[in-house]
């Protein structure tokens, strides 16, 4: 029996959690057999042993990197102290690994890029373009050179991170994809994002502080035509080049 790829989930709520589990395997291409779910945010993380698995992808959170760490949960302090054990691992081994969101702050702050509320975006659907570098990335290969996708965070990097590879930038917030040595990836956006899940978040996280609670309704109209046919392919990528 192959390996699985290991996701790894920071979300406290059940129905956001489980949306973007299906979200990840439906645009991934990811079988249930081929999936070991791990939540985070419940007891931290375990000692992961790379070798069990294919590659890992880490999904969104409402926790910010940029609190100060005094105003930080136990739990927040546990899975940041945890991810940056794995990192330790990930990072020497150059193992497989796409954090998406969250994932990408968690990895920024690891290798030593300021992060910080200044390149903060609304939910939405927002239009990136890929550098030099990112039209050569495997994961992105036959990408045209803008495309869509939909995000919404209060903190980003501010620079790209050290020991990093911008592949990809917007006009609001412009560290929205990079890579480090050449399998471990990062995204601000959400690869794994249609209108149905973001609906799903907009109304659970509508008030963590992302937007107006009384806007609510509007946001979930706004990208109900949203289409992000390329920013998905970049989880079925991932898993095709890694499987």
């Amino acid at each position: 029996m192959a390996k699985p790829f290991l996701i790894i989930q920071l979300r406290p709520e059940d129905a956001t959690a489980d949306n973007e589990l299906a979200a990840i395997q439906r645009y991934g291409e990811l079988a249930d057999d081929e999936v070991m779910r791990l939540r985070a945010e419940q007891n931290g993380l375990p000692n992961i042993e790379l070798e069990d698995f294919q590659g890992i992808i880490v999904g969104g959170s409402p926790f910010d990197v940029s609190t100060p760490h005094d105003e930080k949960t136990a739990i927040q302090q546990q899975v940041e102290q945890d991810f940056a054990h794995l990192f330790d691992r990930v990072i020497p081994a150059d193992f497989p690994f796409l954090g998406c969101c969250s994932g990408n702050g968690l990895l920024g702050q690891y290798l030593g890029a300021p992060i910080s509320t200044r390149y903060g975006e609304a939910v939405g659907g927002v239009d990136l373009t890929l550098t030099d570098a990112g039209r050569q990335d495997p994961l992105l290969e036959g990408f045209p050179n803008t495309f869509r996708v939909l995000l919404g965070h209060k903190e980003a990097c501010d620079s790209v991170p050290p020991q990093s590879t911008l592949l990809a930038s917007g006009q609001a917030c412009p560290i929205q994809m990079f890579r480090v040595r050449s399998n471990v990836y990062a995204t601000q956006f959400h690869p794994e994002a249609d209108p149905e899940g973001f609906g799903v978040r907009i109304e659970i996280y509508k008030n963590h502080g992302y937007f107006k609670p009384e806007t609510a309704a509007e946001l979930i109209a706004s990208i109900s035509n949203e289409e992000t046919p390329w920013a998905q392919r970049i989880l079925r990528n991932f898993v095709r080049r890694y499987r």
